[in-house]
């Protein structure tokens, strides 16, 4: 905890530099050197955890959100240069939320807090606890359950993160938020899962920090041959960011198995493209047939090549007991407030 308090106050004190003394550097490469000591900074902050879980934490929503925002900052881009606090600089930077209508200018947006009261949530969370129940079990589990098993527990993961930073956002800046994901499971091509329906904020920061520039600079070059190659160099830096963050949880040299994940999928989701341009969306897959292909696809080449990284040292198993330990405190926290709420009633 002492760790984590230093490494919270140096973010802080991070970000404040970058509100009051970097946004008043002219934008373009000067204000991107004046910001290069905390993209610096926060690409180490995960080492100085020792929680598996709050170092991954640091390392999605620090190391690589926070700095890709950074980076979109120094050009006078992206989120964080339209913030009106310190607060909301800060919340912005910090939080997993892809923000719409930050305009300066612009009334302020209607509120809206994500559905946690809605059924799916409490299914979801119901979900969640059994699958860290088997988890007990795993040594009694043969490995392809096992890797299948991390791979519905992740997707449910990242999908109760996301939408608690939403939560968060959207009590602390009263402002309009994107949800972090749209029932992936329920894509039906490689371009709806990433493109539209998995990790939104991630994937609208690869867009504005890789995709577009990427093609920008090749559009006069390859002409219509920058898009798929804008395309592969936004899955092989996600690959890397990825490689990143494993890095940050394992402390073990990379063995490039996410990259190729990412660079697969990338592949994939050209030709895929290329074959929806040839045949002009006159030959279609019933979403009956695509559905289950996709999502299949997904799982498959996430146990083969996404998952082994943390199974191998096991910090995957490390990181569910982790997150067992916070909800056990959760819910005995939950049941004490119930029966002296029921006391004092």
């Amino acid at each position: 905890m002492e760790a984590a308090i230093k490494v919270y106050f140096s973010i802080f004190a991070s970000l404040s530099y970058c509100y009051f003394i970097a946004s008043n550097i002219p934008k373009g490469k000067f204000r991107l050197i004046s910001l290069l000591p905390v993209i610096f900074l926060f690409s180490i902050v995960p080492f100085f955890l020792s929680s598996l879980f709050l170092t991954g934490l640091a390392s999605v929503f620090i190391s690589w959100s926070a700095n890709f925002k950074l980076i979109l900052f120094a050009f006078d881009s992206g989120p964080l240069s339209s913030t009106s606090s310190l607060l909301q600089f800060i919340s912005i930077a910090v939080l997993p939320v892809r923000i719409n209508n930050i305009h300066p200018n612009s009334p302020p947006p209607t509120q809206r807090f994500p559905k946690f009261s809605t059924l799916i949530w409490p299914i979801k969370l119901l979900l969640f606890s059994i699958l860290l129940k088997i988890h007990d079990y795993k040594d009694r589990l043969d490995h392809k359950t096992v890797l299948f098993m991390h791979c519905c527990v992740g997707l449910l993961f990242v999908d109760f993160i996301f939408g608690i930073g939403n939560a968060l956002a959207c009590a602390i800046l009263n402002m309009e938020l994107d949800p972090p994901s749209d029932k992936p499971y329920f894509s039906t091509s490689l371009q709806d899962f990433w493109g539209r329906r998995w990790n939104l904020m991630i994937t609208n920061l690869l867009r504005h920090t890789v995709y577009k520039p990427t093609r920008q600079c090749l559009d006069g070059v390859l002409g219509k041959w920058s898009p798929p190659v804008a395309v592969l160099a936004t899955f092989v830096v996600s690959g890397l960011m990825h490689e990143l963050v494993f890095y940050h949880v394992t402390r073990v040299t990379p063995t490039w198995e996410v990259t190729c994940f990412f660079l697969l999928h990338g592949i994939c989701l050209v030709v895929e493209n290329g074959l929806k341009s040839k045949f002009g969306g006159k030959w279609k897959l019933h979403w009956l047939v695509s559905g289950p292909l996709t999502v299949g696809f997904v799982v498959v080449t996430a146990n083969w090549l996404f998952y082994p990284p943390l199974t191998r040292t096991d910090a995957a198993g490390t990181i569910l007991d982790e997150c067992k330990v916070v909800l056990n405190y959760v819910t005995r926290l939950g049941k004490e407030i119930f029966l002296a709420s029921k006391h004092v009633w």
